[in-house]
C-alpha cells in the first residue's frame, strides 16, 4: 500500500462534491457499489446525510483541481 496515498476528493469521479469517489479511489473499490451502499445506509434512521455534507466540506481537493 503506498503510505503517501491522501484521502481526497476525487475531480474526475463525482457526481455531486467528489466524496464518495475519493473513498473509492483511496480504498481501491468500485465507486458505483459505495454509491449504492450510501443510498441505502441513508434511508435507514442517522446522521448519513451531515457525515456526507461535513465530508464535502472538510476533505480537500485532489491536487491541482478547484
Amino acid at each position: 500500500m503506498n503510505q503517501n496515498k491522501k484521502l481526497t476528493k476525487s475531480s474526475t469521479n463525482k457526481w455531486l462534491f467528489g466524496v464518495l469517489g475519493g473513498f473509492a479511489e483511496y480504498f481501491g473499490i468500485d465507486a458505483n457499489l459505495l454509491r449504492i451502499g450510501f443510498i441505502i445506509f441513508s434511508l435507514l434512521p442517522g446522521p448519513s446525510i451531515i457525515i456526507y455534507l461535513i465530508c464535502a466540506v472538510i476533505m480537500p481537493n485532489e491536487e491541482g483541481s478547484y
